[in-house]
């Protein structure tokens, strides 16, 4: 029996995952989840829909490491919900570390992927597993990308993808996929491709590329944006040795959010740290944006149609296959189904809780571990069917 602890957990992709913890879909025998968030009314609304009595709520300030410490202190495994962007991703990865408690996060944009990576050796020493960016983009995504190394010889390269689409009418309202300071820094900032053997920044929206997929899709337009699957998948074991020379993640949102989001960045909200002063008070422009948009939705609800979300994450490797010139896709597509109707973003929520649970099933590995490196396909890809996730591997010869 295991006992978990999740920070961040009354939030939009830690209720899913406590979600998923505590559906018949679970890989292993969970004895306690702790859920810790800032907000008791969260806590307590999604415990009384849950009605499970292995639940218990803590009020939990992620800055005070006193009381970070105390929440985290005897779990088996601790899951960091707590989005990257709020800016505690290493304080909550070192008291899992104090606590000796397993630890996973959701990653993301690769801000802190290179620092937590860094302290491999030293939670090696210590026998404290940690996998990070476990979520869907990164995390089920890193797996797909070793799904398609594993089929090469020699590696070329791997072209990473993701793509979102809503099918129905238009939304007259902008809903954020995920936190907000996620979407804009994607948009806003800089990001790091592995080009040409190396590591190399590029411009926010760049790398533009046109591809044609199957409908709801069709043709699609992606482009570079700051991600961890960058910085580690080219540099695992097992990849590295077969001479990757390219790695690249591409993101696409869907077409109308896509305009609304370079709008706000070009309107001055992808300086997240940012503050202005709005008669004598010193606000962040985030909060702001954030506040707004929040408002909108609440008093446009009767407005928003129905709409069907449609996801696409694909890896397209290059190289050779038994001597011969080879191009391996791996894909996950994931369609509307009912069993993800009380998610936010259940490809997100449910790869966090596959991940969690595989690692306490398989036993401790102590380090600090990419997906990619700490999971096997063909168990992860298994998991990923059981929640109706659609997985297929393809291998083309091109002599």
């Amino acid at each position: 029996m295991a006992d978990i602890v999740i920070l961040g957990g009354a939030g939009l992709m830690g209720s899913g995952v406590v979600r998923d913890l505590v559906s018949d879909l679970a890989i292993v025998d969970i004895d306690r989840i702790r859920i810790c968030d800032v907000s008791n009314p969260a806590m307590e609304k999604l415990t009384d829909e849950l009605k499970d009595s292995r639940l218990e709520t803590h009020r939990l300030d992620a800055s005070d490491k006193t009381q970070l410490a105390a929440a985290v202190e005897g779990f088996d495994l601790c899951i960091n919900a707590v989005p990257t962007m709020a800016g505690f991703q290493m304080q909550i990865f070192e008291a899992a570390f104090d606590a000796h408690s397993a630890y996973v996060d959701l990653g993301g944009l690769g801000v802190y992927t290179v620092k937590q990576k860094a302290e491999h050796e030293r939670f090696l020493s210590a026998g404290v597993t940690a996998v990070i960016s476990t979520g869907s983009d990164p995390g089920m995504s890193n797996v797909t990308c070793r799904a398609v190394a594993d089929e090469l010889d020699r590696i070329d390269r791997i072209n990473l993808y993701w793509a979102a689409e809503l099918v129905g009418p238009e939304n007259p309202v902008l809903v954020p996929p995920y936190s907000i300071s996620t979407v804009l820094a994607e948009y806003a900032h800089p990001s790091t491709q592995f080009l040409d053997g190396r590591h190399t920044e590029c411009a926010p929206m760049t790398g533009v590329e046109v591809l044609d997929l199957p409908e709801p899709w069709g043709r699609t337009e992606f482009m570079y944006s700051p991600h961890s699957e960058q910085l580690t998948v080219p540099l695992a074991d097992g990849i590295r040795e077969k001479g990757i020379q390219e790695f690249t993640w591409k993101l696409h949102l869907p077409h109308r959010e896509h305009e609304a989001w370079v709008g706000l960045v070009k309107a001055g909200f992808g300086d997240l740290d940012a503050s202005v002063e709005i008669n004598g008070n010193k606000v962040r422009a985030l909060d702001v944006l954030g506040a707004v948009i929040n408002r909108n939705i609440e008093q446009n609800t009767d407005r928003m149609p129905e709409q069907e979300g449609h996801e696409i994450h694909f890896a397209i490797g290059h190289g050779t296959r038994e001597g011969r010139p080879a191009r391996v896709k791996c894909q996950v597509i994931v369609r509307p189904d009912p069993m993800y109707d009380d998610y936010v973003d259940a490809g997100t929520s449910m790869n966090v809780s596959i991940s969690a649970q595989l690692m306490l099933k398989n036993g401790p590995r102590p380090g600090v571990w990419a997906p990619e490196e700490f999971f096997d396909v063909s168990e992860y890809f298994e998991e990923l069917r059981r929640r109706r996730f659609v997985t297929d591997t393809t291998i083309e010869y091109l002599d």
